[in-house]
């Protein structure tokens, strides 16, 4: 500002005419930032890539050429009228409007992005809402402390008191935090999504079913809903049946006696695998000789199936066709045998003779 009253001096132009100069620029400004501000609104939402150049456009459109037309005020004022308080009442005016006007727009494009984002990732619509509602939040503190600022208020105590406030909130809702970061958390790092089928750590299984703020909601194969703190989610064990991609591999353990033909079985046992309509066919299904058992011969029976939540049928049938193959081919499952040695013991027997015979 003291730029342009040193200029308008040397030229000898006298303040009223300088604040009419200013009124023109500020005018023609207006217009060209109108034209500009549309190229930069479509600019920007290409960048972004969530489709939102209309909407943005809408939005910035008028904060922007409004913006040049009160810079213009400030200076004219600040040019006519170079003394408080009439300075100050007029300023304070023009630049609470600006700081409104911007916040106003900055809250419609948060909401914006938050509608966007909610239509590409709709497991955390909430997640996303509350975010966008928190941000809305902090913007409007942000804008009235500005506002503050620009009528002089001491924010010295109202800082002081909001800090008290914060923390007295943070050890009160401790938990409830926790489980919003944890949200957070899961939502960044995605070790599952909508759809998955998860095993925890203390053994439940089941779809996951919801993603929300507080908790992850996960629905068993008995109907049963478990709802899990995303405190707990993030710093648990989490086997995810369906990731990297959604077949997965089933392994039906079966003994035989070992009197049975090792090559007789495994021919059993993929018989069975391949007639199920179920078991992929590729990955190709396959037996393995695990182990020499105390009374038995260990096999595994390994297949693949397209989707997680068909293994515990898929199991069931493997079960019921291998029993009757097996019966089929004469091959014999094993029952494990101890053998009894009875002690005949004398009536004269002493008590001490009687415990160490047993």
């Amino acid at each position: 500002m003291e730029f342009i009253n040193q200029w308008l001096a040397q030229m000898g132009i006298a303040p009223i005419v300088g604040a009419v100069l200013i009124a023109v620029v500020t005018m023609v400004a207006a217009k060209v930032v109108r034209l500009l501000g549309h190229k930069g609104a479509l600019a920007l939402s290409q960048w972004s890539g969530l489709g939102i150049r209309t909407q943005l456009f809408n939005i910035v459109r008028r904060p922007l050429w409004i913006s040049v037309v009160l810079v213009g005020v400030l200076l004219e004022v600040q040019l006519l009228v170079p003394t408080p308080p009439a300075d100050l009442l007029v300023a304070g005016s023009a630049k609470t409007a600006l700081i409104i006007l911007w916040i106003i727009a900055l809250g419609k494009t948060a909401k914006l992005v938050g509608f966007r984002l909610s239509g590409h990732y709709p497991g955390a619509a909430e997640l996303i809402l509350l975010t966008e509602n928190i941000g809305i939040a902090f913007i409007g503190v942000m804008g009235g402390l500005m506002v503050l600022s620009v009528w002089q208020v001491n924010l010295t105590p109202l800082l002081a008191s909001a800090g008290l406030a914060g923390i007295i909130v943070a050890l009160a809702a401790k938990d409830v935090l926790g489980n919003f970061f944890g949200g957070i958390s899961v939502f960044l790092d995605r070790p599952f999504k909508y759809g998955d089928y998860i095993i925890l750590s203390s053994g439940e299984r089941g779809k996951v079913v919801d993603v929300g703020l507080r908790s992850t909601r996960i629905l068993t194969r008995d109907d049963v809903l478990i709802s899990v703190p995303n405190s707990l989610m993030v710093s648990t064990k989490i086997m995810n049946e369906s990731a990297p991609e959604r077949k997965m591999r089933i392994r039906i353990k079966v003994s035989v006696a070992y009197t049975s033909d090792v090559g007789q079985v495994e021919e059993v046992l993929l018989k069975a695998a391949r007639a199920n309509p179920q078991v992929l066919s590729e990955p190709a299904p396959r037996v393995r000789f695990r182990s020499f058992g105390e009374w038995s011969l260990d096999f595994e029976l390994l297949c693949w199936i397209a989707q997680p939540r068909d293994k515990g049928r898929l199991i069931h049938e493997l079960n019921s066709a291998v029993f009757k193959e097996f019966n089929k081919a004469g091959i014999v499952f094993p029952i494990p045998q101890r053998d009894v040695y009875l002690h005949h013991v004398p009536d004269n027997t002493t008590k001490q003779d009687r415990q160490l015979l047993s």
